[in-house]
């Protein structure tokens, strides 16, 4: 009887579980370049001597979606979106991330920010000069009219990369990064269009339905749970003969 308990207890945790995630993707729906998590489950034997038929299920939400979000226009000249497949680089706390999210920022010293993560180039770190105009190019390359000048000159290019949706998990800061853990290669294939951002991908809808059904997963379970309890008193009346 307690392998039944085992079932229906972990299947409830999960569920509880899996409506967090869902919580945290719906809460970002207007988050620019937010990449959905994926609620996944996995079953996990229980260790130890005699508990052969008893499994847990293991939440897993470490999997995000990549398909592309909404494209909209800004006019504003830091402001890039992604084409298509791929991602703008950055460096984060632990390491080199990667992001969909092109909102852009200079920082008192000239250097290039995305929500505080430092923008990498193909040269490292980007950092720009005092300019008059600026000029992001479809294939990342940043160009500046520095003051008194009429000419523009190439500073850097974006490190653009691409990767499958199973090669990247999210860092603690909600940044995409390797699973293996080593940086991804340049793509010269990735193209951006400046004056734009790219909306979250999360969709409302999907995330409600959801929901509902790991509402309804969650009281299947219960009602395991309490059939369970029925069962085992019954068990223990017969047993003690009343």
């Amino acid at each position: 009887m307690d392998a039944l308990i085992y079932t229906a207890m972990s299947g409830a945790e999960r569920a509880l579980r899996g409506q967090q995630v869902h919580a945290n993707n719906l809460a970002n729906a207007d988050t620019n370049g937010f990449r959905a998590n994926m609620e996944q489950s996995a079953a996990q034997t229980v260790n130890g001597y005699g508990y052969a038929d008893r499994h847990l299920a293991q939440l897993q939400a470490n999997s995000v979606s990549t398909k592309p979000g909404v494209m909209k226009s800004t006019g504003r000249e830091l402001d890039v979106a992604v084409a298509g497949a791929g991602f703008l680089t950055v460096q984060s706390a632990g390491g080199e991330a990667y992001t969909r999210a092109g909102g852009m920022a200079l920082d008192e010293n000239g250097t290039l920010r995305i929500n505080g993560n430092v923008v990498l180039g193909e040269g490292g770190p980007i950092s720009l000069p005092e300019y008059s105009r600026i000029d992001i190019g479809n294939d990342g390359t940043i160009s500046i009219q520095a003051p008194g000048t009429t000419t523009m000159q190439t500073i850097d290019k974006l490190r653009l990369v691409k990767a499958e949706a199973s090669e990247l998990t999210k860092n603690e800061q909600g940044l995409l990064v390797a699973r293996d853990g080593n940086p991804l290669a340049t793509d010269p294939t990735v193209l951006v269009r400046p004056g734009h951002l790219e909306g979250s991908n999360v969709s409302a809808v999907e995330e409600m339905v959801a929901v509902m059904s790991l509402n309804r997963t969650f009281e299947i379970q219960m009602k395991l749970f309490s059939s369970s309890d029925s069962m085992v008193q019954a068990g223990n009346r017969l047993l003690g003969g009343s």
